[in-house]
């Protein structure tokens, strides 16, 4: 009896996940007949002129293109940066560890909206509104206390034999860590990147913000545009939140192995 509640109850959590996502899909292959009617219908057209509209008319695989850059660079120097400090914080004997954790803890709880003026005026200082450098710095900024710490529980579970060994032949703190911690951490490192590209691609308020010019924005502010003055396009945004969506989940779902085992890696050895 406890097999068959359990079994209901994941049927219901996957559906109530996959839900909203399969009425997208849906609505993205119905006619501009069909989805005007009301009740709505359950079996789509499987037309696809809304994801041809989606793409000819408002230049939707730029915004694609902008997502892929900002939220592929932004990964690359997140983990690359979290890295460097993660290594040091879980391995090495530093004063106030602890507290830097937490201050890098601390630092990711501000909102957005608190740290945007700040953010917007060095951004215009420096010149980089409108640029895809602009993006890729405060994103990396957000997403860097969940690298560090992601990536300082990993390392810390790591066992020091492999560290002395690695002093025995004659490496030094940087050749340990990318000799010997990165490829082992390769289930956190994984879970780290898909994480941070995952918030940058999705990522809307300082992209709303910051990319003003159409020729650089992202694929959320993009999106946000399709609507006109006195109509929505409704098939049209389904198509596009259904192209901007898939990436993602082919993604999770071919590396689904290594995100699970870096998030519980450390809860189950710690």
């Amino acid at each position: 009896m406890r097999r068959v509640v359990f079994t209901i109850v994941i049927v219901a959590v996957v559906l109530f996940s996959i839900g909203p996502f399969m009425w997208i899909l849906n609505t993205s292959l119905k006619s501009p007949q069909t989805i005007a009617e009301r009740p709505p219908t359950i079996i789509p057209d499987l037309q696809t002129e809304f994801f041809a509209a989606a793409v000819d008319e408002h230049n939707f695989m730029r915004y694609v293109g902008n997502s892929a850059i900002v939220a592929g660079l932004t990964t690359l120097l997140a983990v690359l940066v979290g890295t460097l400090a993660a290594y040091p914080l879980a391995r090495l004997r530093m004063p106030w560890r602890r507290g830097i954790l937490s201050l890098v803890l601390a630092a990711s709880m501000f909102p957005q909206i608190a740290i945007v003026g700040g953010v917007y005026r060095l951004l215009l200082k420096l010149g980089l509104l409108n640029t895809h450098p602009g993006l890729v710095l405060p994103y990396t900024a957000l997403t860097l206390p969940l690298a560090i710490w992601i990536l300082t529980s990993f390392f810390k579970e790591i066992p020091s034999d492999l560290e002395d060994s690695a002093r025995v032949d004659g490496c030094g703190p940087l050749a340990t860590m990318w000799r010997i911690f990165v490829p082992v951490a390769a289930p956190a490192v994984f879970t780290t990147a898909i994480l941070v590209f995952i918030y940058a691609w999705n990522e809307f308020f300082f992209a709303l913000l910051i990319m003003t010019d159409p020729a650089v924005q992202t694929l959320p502010v993009g999106i946000a545009k399709f609507p006109g003055e006195y109509m929505v396009p409704w098939g049209e945004l389904a198509a596009a939140a259904v192209i901007a969506t898939i990436p993602l989940v082919v993604l999770v779902l071919v590396l689904q192995r290594r995100i699970i085992s870096g998030l519980t890696a450390g809860a189950v050895k710690g």
